[in-house]
Formats: C-alpha cells, structure tokens, sequence
C-alpha cells in the first residue's frame, strides 16, 4: 500500500515573556486517510519521515549585523556627524541667549530666552514614541532626510528673525530646530544597533561622541566669526547653517539600515507591541531611573560657571570648564564655548563604552552614576580654580558616560532588532520631561535670599537624584537577571 507522508516544520524562538510575539512557520501537505493516521508504528516509516524533514528548506536565522565591516563604520561616522549637528549644536545655546540677551531679544527677560534653548532640548526627545515606531516601520531614511531639511531650514529662519520678535526665534530655534532634532537624534542612535552587537555600546559611544566635539566645536566657531572676523552674527549663524547641511547631506549619503525588507518572505520580527514594552517591568524601571537622573544630571552643566564666579574664582578661566548653558552672568565670559566638560565628555562616551562590551551596561551605568553622585557633594569643596578644572574633566567624563550609555542599555531589552526604535523612543520620550523641569528646578532652588545664592539645597537635590538613579537602575539589575533575560539572549548585564 502506498502511503502520502505528512511532515511538518516548526520555527520557535527562544522563549522570552516580554517579547512580542513570533510566527510560526508550518508546512502542511496532503494527509494520509482515516487508516492511515492509525498506522501501526513502523520503523523503516518513521526513519523516512525524519529523513524527509532533515531534507526540508529551513528558514534562514535573521540577518546579523557584521561587526566593524564598512556599512557598519560609515554609519557610525553618519551618527557622529548627525549628533554633531543636534545634540551639539543645542549645547551651543549660551552663545544665542548671550546675544539674545545684550542685543536682539533685549526686551525680554533671561528666564524667558531661556525657555527656547529647553524647548529644543526637550522636543529633541519628546516624540520619541512616535520617532521610534516610524523607524521600527522602515522609515529610517525618509526621517533623516526631512530632518535634515528642516533642521537647516531653521538655522536659516534664526538669521532671518527681525530684533525683538521673540515669537520668530522661538517658532525657529525652539520648535523648528527642535523638531528636526528629534527626528535625526533617535534614528540615529537606534540604527547602530543594527549594525553592532558585541561592540555595540563602544560604537553608540564612538557616536555619541560628535555631540560632545560639537558643543566645543560650535560656540567657538560662532564666537571666532562675529568677535574676531567681524562677522555679522546673522552671517555667522547663515555659515553654521550651511556647515550643517553639508554634514547632514553626508550622513544621509554614507547611513545604510541592514533590516530585512517587509516583503521578505519567512519568519522576521514581529513588529513591537507597545502594551507589552509598556508592561516590562525591568525595562521600565530603568527608565524610571533615567528619568530621575534626568531631573540633577545637568545641574553642573548650565550652574557650575555660576557658582565659580560667584565664589571669586578667575572668570578668566571659569568660562572654560562649564559648557554654556548657563544663565547670563557676565556678558564678558558668555561669548566663548565652556570647553573642558565638554572635552571630558568626549573620552567618557567612547572608554566606559568598551569596558561595557566586556562587563555590561548596568554593570557599567551603575558606577558611573555613583560616581557622579560623588563629584556632585565635591562641590561644596571648591575654593580654586584647580579645584575647578579638575572638577569640570572629572564629572564630563563621568556624565558623559551615563550619556553614551543609555541607549545601549535600551537596546538590551529589544527580542529582537525590530524593537530598537520604539524602546528608545518610549525611554526618551518620558525622560525628555525630567529634562524640561530639571534645570528650573534646580534654578529655583537656588534663588536668592537678599543677594545671595542657596547652594546647598540645588547641590544636595541633584546629588540625591543622581544616587537615586543608581539604586534604581540597581533594581532593575536584578529584575532583569532574575527573569534569566541576559542569559537566554547571551547578553552581558
């Protein structure tokens, strides 16, 4: 009697309860008649079968990214460029509110040309869940393209704002820039991890790193042109337009996604559920602890100039440590980028990031935080301008680090790479608020009392906040090693 097989083939991934879930492949052929699904057991039968199955097509293992090849190097020179343009040029406001403030915004209050600069901060991550979903969908390059537009746009409309129009500048610089921000920053660090998995937190950090040189790189060019050259500082902020877009034409040009086409037939990613990112409790404890790192993490950043100069230390050097953030306290100081936390910063998003790859981002992220934390209370001890400087090297690395960190620390919680962008895109998102609030909190803290400034209590907020943070990424250490998650995807923690 002759017999029709029946075979099957079944593709599963590795069981992860927080992953969304994953196709399975089956190929059924013809059945066999009544008689035959109750064939008595026959050896020489079931060694065809198995023969049979073994001879199948199986489906091919998802695509994985080829370390250090040339896609993957030109990337990462695309994201270095694209934070160089963003993040780094947002680190540049001093030297717009210093001019705002003496010239062309003279009408209003500090505190109000300041709200610009945390504006385009905050809508840098604010749309992070919608950025992060468009580009989980394949939408990579058609936001970096019109990012790149309107980022350049807006540099261009700054120079076109007439004197005292602030509803100009803030419509240009604060919602035009920080809206064509938010749709280069997060793509650009979520492509990387497409392209990198064992060295993926040094090549996010290698990255990163651009927003670093740009906030020494910007305010200094912008001061050379309208100090040293003449030049008017409509041209100059035109010449820094015109730079940018020669940067973004670049990264858009050398950026390529390494997914695997939607038509493509067999398994692939699932596509993210955010109800179940939302209900991860490892992943979401940590970006509550982002989000309260958030809150005293800059502190240093935008005040430290202020508390230096306040203490008597040589002005001539203070503008050097900080960068410019800050509220304007001495107009002579605020025309030139403060350099050195910047350029501590540049090696902490590159070192800690390879000590990461061998020991893990929490592991990593942790110390780091605690550390902070530290060179925080230090300041109640610095009386000079060595002090100073050693402090400004010490916490730019340190911070820099927990920077360059976090979004390999994301990634880490992805099933599989389709989940990159909408992870990043909800840590950011709710962090983008503490990032709003964070510095007026720490500003309000430290208002004056006839004449003189509160140190203590913003120094001791932004410090708790920052050990806090530690602690918590800590609980979501162990949370994420108890559900064996690093384990099953052969992760460090």
């Amino acid at each position: 009697m002759d017999h029709i097989y029946t075979y099957s083939l079944t593709y599963l991934a590795p069981h992860d309860p927080h992953s969304s879930p994953r196709p399975t492949l089956m190929s059924d052929h013809t059945s066999a008649t009544a008689d035959h699904q109750h064939h008595s057991f026959d050896p020489d039968e079931q060694k065809f079968k198995y023969d049979l199955e073994l001879s199948l097509p199986r489906p091919d293992p998802p695509r994985e990214a080829k370390e250090g090849d040339l896609v993957g190097c030109l990337t990462i020179l695309g994201t270095f460029f694209i934070q160089f343009c963003t993040l780094g040029s947002s680190n540049a406001f001093g030297v717009y509110q210093d001019y705002y403030t003496r010239n062309s915004l003279s009408n209003m209050t500090p505190s109000d040309i300041s709200w610009i600069g945390s504006l385009q901060l905050c809508l840098q991550y604010a749309p992070g869940i919608l950025v992060g979903r468009a580009f989980d969908a394949g939408y990579f390059h058609q936001m970096l393209a019109l990012g790149s537009v309107l980022q350049v746009a807006s540099i261009f409309m700054i120079s076109l704002a007439q004197p005292h129009q602030y509803y100009q500048v803030f419509l240009a610089q604060g919602v035009a820039s920080g809206i064509g921000q938010s749709l280069l920053f997060l793509p650009s660090l979520s492509i990387i991890g497409q392209h990198f998995k064992r060295h993926r937190a040094l090549a996010t950090g290698v990255g990163v790193s651009g927003a670093s040189f740009g906030g020494v790189i910007w305010p200094i060019l912008l001061n050379q042109l309208v100090n040293q050259r003449g030049t008017s500082f409509q041209n100059a902020v035109r010449g820094t337009g015109a730079l940018s877009g020669l940067l973004l034409i670049v990264a858009n040009l050398v950026m390529r996604t390494r997914s695997a086409p939607r038509s493509e037939p067999g398994p692939g990613p699932a596509k993210p559920e955010l109800g179940v990112i939302l209900s991860d409790a490892s992943f979401m404890i940590s970006v509550l602890g982002a989000f309260v790192v958030g809150l005293g993490l800059f502190f240093p950043y935008f005040y430290l100039q202020l508390y230096a100069i306040n203490r008597g230390i040589d002005e001539g050097l203070a503008f050097y440590v900080v960068r410019e953030r800050s509220l304007p306290f001495s107009p002579s100081t605020h025309s030139q980028q403060l350099a050195i936390l910047n350029a501590g910063s540049v090696l902490g998003r590159i070192l800690p990031n390879l000590l990461a790859d061998r020991v893990g981002p929490y592991n990593t992220i942790i110390p780091c935080l605690f550390i902070s934390a530290g060179l925080i209370f230090s300041i109640f001890g610095l009386k000079s301008v060595a002090g100073i400087v050693v402090f400004g090297v010490l916490y730019g690395f340190w911070s820099g680090s927990y920077v360059s960190l976090i979004p390999t620390l994301i990634v880490q919680f992805a099933s599989h790479s389709g989940e990159h962008g909408t992870r990043m895109g909800v840590a950011f998102s709710l962090v983008s608020i503490s990032m709003l609030i964070g510095t007026p909190i720490s500003g309000a803290l430290l208002h004056s009392v006839e004449g003189q400034y509160i140190w203590f209590r913003p120094i001791v907020f932004c410090g708790i906040m920052l050990a806090s943070g530690a602690v918590i990424f800590s609980c979501s250490r162990y949370l994420f090693v108890r559900e064996g998650r690093g384990e099953t995807r052969g992760q460090l923690v």
